[in-house]
């Protein structure tokens, strides 16, 4: 699979989390589309965090689900177990995110990295010039799904194939 398209959102320099530079989507092949990529600056350099969801759990009083961190459920109040979850990352700390969308070999992560880099640098230059507009706020304009009728066009898509 080849990397088609790379969409940066560069995020606000006086914003509150400093690491965090930008966000943005790459479309393989013309046709999949990952979105939510971070791009991060760490102590060691730039690097790029894949999409991930916080971890839950369910409550052992009503089965609600609550995030890991939470103390008490957020249905019923019950006190929550201080250290629920299962895995803990390579130093120890509990994981409290789990990814969505990852490379599965060292190849393929770093010709993300290296794509999404060369891109976020070469969007960082284009946002000093005067005019400049970002192009990931339209990403969405480019997709409309196949077979969708008329007396539906103002309702979310169900995605259901029909029979």
């Amino acid at each position: 699979m080849k990397i088609t398209e790379v969409r940066i959102k560069l995020m606000e320099a006086n914003s509150e989390n400093e690491k965090l530079q930008a966000f943005c989507s790459i479309t393989f092949d013309h046709s999949f589309v990952i979105r939510d990529l971070k791009i991060i600056e760490g102590p060691r350099g730039w690097f790029v965090a894949m999409p991930s969801r916080k971890l839950m759990d369910r409550c052992p009083k009503c089965s609600c689900k609550n995030q890991l961190r939470a103390r008490f459920c957020n249905q019923c109040g019950n006190k929550l177990a201080e250290f629920r979850g299962m895995g803990r990352d390579a130093h120890g700390k509990q994981k409290m995110h789990a990814d969505i969308a990852h490379p599965i070999n060292p190849e393929c992560r770093e010709n993300i990295q290296q794509a999404v880099l060369k891109s976020f640098h070469a969007e960082v230059e284009k946002s000093k010039l005067p005019g400049y507009v970002c192009s990931y706020d339209d990403i969405d304009s480019d997709f409309e799904p196949a077979n969708f009728s008329e007396e539906k066009s103002n309702q979310r898509p169900d995605y259901q194939v029909d029979e």
